[in-house]
């Protein structure tokens, strides 16, 4: 098995004030998201919000990860299996 990586932390402290103020927002009803403005109600979202506000004040924050590549497939253009055609 190999050994645990030591390492400092993930996230500095002035990241997780910022994460922890959007939490109490939440909580109360008053964190907005983005342009449209509504409440949020995801504690994953109050987190994003959080850390994202972190990384424009300047904190230690690692960077978002990239969007997975792929996405949805597209059915084909033969439309799927093949049945007999009437005459």
């Amino acid at each position: 098995m190999a050994a645990k990586k030591s390492g400092g932390r993930k996230y500095g402290k002035s990241a997780s004030k910022s994460v922890k103020r959007a939490m109490h927002k939440r909580k109360s009803g008053t964190l907005k998201s983005g342009r449209s403005g509504r409440t949020v109600k995801s504690r994953d979202q109050a987190i994003a919000i959080g850390l994202s506000e972190a990384r424009e004040k300047g904190a230690k924050v690692p960077r978002k990860r990239a969007a997975k590549k792929g996405g949805r497939k597209s059915a084909s253009k033969s439309g799927g299996r093949k049945t007999a055609r009437r005459k």
